[in-house]
């Protein structure tokens, strides 16, 4: 689809530009998670948003057709802001004239402190904040999965620290995620959040944007793998040969799939798997993970370890947990969410298997399963100044303060988040700029058009460790 940068607001934005205070000459907003699923939240997805749409500014073009089209939706020649976009135009050859500050993308912070700012630069323009507040607010959604993917990553590290090897974790969690997506965009644009934590992805568009605007050749990796329909069509009866076809064709690869509830699972792991092919499996180069792909898997998975643990046999590591034969592990993809993962992967614990025997692939609970109230995020004007009719400076603070939800309580002031040293570490916090002179932890990303910070995934990927 080709799109108009002008169109990327709500309708209701295109007639604000009247609505603000006679003389007001610049507007501060300001991006936040307010609370929601997770006490912390991170921030990703920058970089995509002020490269791909933030840079490449308007045409003249872009304003004739826009003008014809608010005629049209609001049927008044009188809402749509043509002189000033026309100005703009002259001045600024179509580029943005507002700056945007923002947190290093990878970083976590609790929520409830801004993750970026924003203003105009130019006196002429202080409603332009405001229009492109959807466009800025879109960013909910990387910083969502991110989050939701960075959280997950500390439950199955913590688990591999109890009972496994920490330095498998980046393998740990699949992204399964691009059917399940709303579109093409979305896959890119969380699946590449994702690879912000982990290594390990299916979503092959998420590749593409990493390429494109995080400096990365590959982002993430993945195996062979079956899925029902090559399993089925070969007909119940012949199920082991096409899972021995499996292993004949990908013999040389160190992981493959194979997907084993296509009938009865339990049959696949000790009949097949653990009798039939046995002997085939022992001798290939590499690791062939069962896939379980229905049923509870809480239950399910412990049996699947016992069933593979007495055919093929298992060691106990140094932290005292049962260690699958390395040619043997299992990968859950169905249904598979924080939650799940956190009960198979304690029950594994209880039975004494290490977190090392099992992966997890998550689709739609990944990039889907989400919106912009999991964390609570919100974009809302803190500041405002402006020049009276007698030529005199003012300004103000702008919140909101609902009586009938506290919660939705705004900042006010122009805004900093800094870091602040105690017993316990560095812990952070958003204040007034004029309170302190301590640093501004957001950075300038973007002014007037250009783009000034655009870091890699490698660089991304340290912070996240952190």
């Amino acid at each position: 689809m080709l799109i108009n940068p002008l169109s990327c607001t709500d309708s209701y934005k295109v007639s604000q530009w009247p609505q603000l205070p006679k003389g007001i000459r610049k507007a501060s907003s300001y991006l936040e998670s307010r609370g929601g699923y997770f006490p912390q939240v991170g921030y990703m997805g920058g970089t995509y948003y002020n490269v791909n749409y933030f840079a490449k500014g308007f045409t003249l073009d872009n304003v004739k057709e826009f003008r014809e089209d608010c005629y049209l939706h609001f049927r008044s020649d009188k809402i749509f802001n043509e002189l000033g976009f026309m100005e703009m135009l002259k001045k600024y050859d179509g580029k943005w004239p507002m700056e945007i500050k923002a947190v290093p993308e990878g970083t976590t912070f609790d929520v409830s402190n801004i993750l970026l700012d924003a203003e105009n630069t130019d006196p002429d323009f202080p409603w332009l904040v405001d229009y492109m507040e959807t466009m800025l607010m879109l960013q909910w959604y990387p910083c969502t999965v991110f989050t939701l993917s960075r959280e997950i990553k500390k439950v199955i590290y913590q688990y591999l620290l109890e009972t496994g090897t920490p330095e498998l974790v980046h393998y740990k969690l699949h992204d399964f995620g691009f059917r399940g997506s709303s579109s093409i965009e979305t896959a890119a644009i969380g699946g590449s959040a994702h690879l912000a934590n982990f290594f390990g992805t299916d979503t092959m568009i998420a590749l593409q944007l990493l390429k494109q605007f995080y400096g990365c050749r590959m982002g993430g990796f993945s195996i062979p793998a079956s899925q029902h329909s090559t399993i089925t069509s070969w007909g119940k009866e012949h199920e082991v040969d096409a899972m021995r076809n499996m292993l004949k064709k990908f013999w040389n690869e160190p992981f493959v799939a194979c997907v084993c509830d296509s009938w009865d699972t339990e049959n696949a792991a000790r009949r097949i798997w653990g009798e039939q092919l046995k002997g085939e499996i022992l001798e290939h180069k590499g690791t062939f993970v069962f896939r379980p792909d229905s049923g509870n898997a809480v239950e399910l998975t412990i049996k699947i370890m016992e069933i593979l643990g007495e055919k093929f046999g298992f060691t106990i590591n140094e932290k005292g947990y049962k260690v699958l034969d390395s040619h043997v592990r299992v990968i859950w993809g169905d249904g598979i969410n924080y939650e799940s993962i956190k009960a198979i992967l304690e029950n594994l614990k209880i039975y004494e298997w290490s977190a090392d025997n099992i992966a997890f692939g998550m689709g739609g609970a990944l990039l889907q399963k989400i919106d912009r109230d999991t964390q609570r995020f919100a974009f809302k004007c803190s500041y405002i100044e402006g020049i009276d009719d007698h030529g005199k400076s003012w300004s103000r603070d702008v919140f909101k303060d609902p009586i009938t939800d506290p919660g939705k309580k705004s900042k006010s002031g122009r805004l900093k988040l800094i870091g602040v040293e105690g017993e316990n570490g560095i812990t952070y916090r958003t204040i007034r700029q004029e309170v302190t002179s301590e640093k501004n932890i957001l950075r300038p990303v973007f002014r007037n058009g250009e783009v000034l910070i655009n870091e890699t995934l490698e660089e991304i990927r340290k912070r996240a460790e952190q």
